[in-house]
């Protein structure tokens, strides 16, 4: 098997994760509507920081789920490569 065709790609999986971290966001902004005092917002105001319910606190929360989510991908798909490498050494 070629070893570059195993290798996860930085860039595509932080992407990937960063985008999929926004479409939660949105589902959980949309199920804090539907219920309102569901509590959920306890995790909002611990992980984003300048969360709020405004416009502006909504979408700093949205850029910031990107950005965790682009962080993690750019910082796992290495270490994943690394040790899918070794193990088939």
């Amino acid at each position: 098997m070629d070893k570059s065709k195993c290798l996860l790609r930085p860039i595509q999986l932080g992407l990937s994760l960063g985008s999929f971290l926004v479409v939660g966001y949105v589902g959980c902004l949309l199920l804090a509507i539907i219920v309102p005092d569901g509590g959920l917002h306890r995790p909002w105001l611990q992980f984003f920081v300048g969360f709020a319910w405004t416009p502006i606190g909504i979408a700093i929360g949205a850029v910031e789920s990107f950005l965790y989510g682009l962080i993690s991908g750019i910082i796992f798909a290495p270490i994943a490569n690394f040790f899918g490498i070794v193990s088939e050494a």
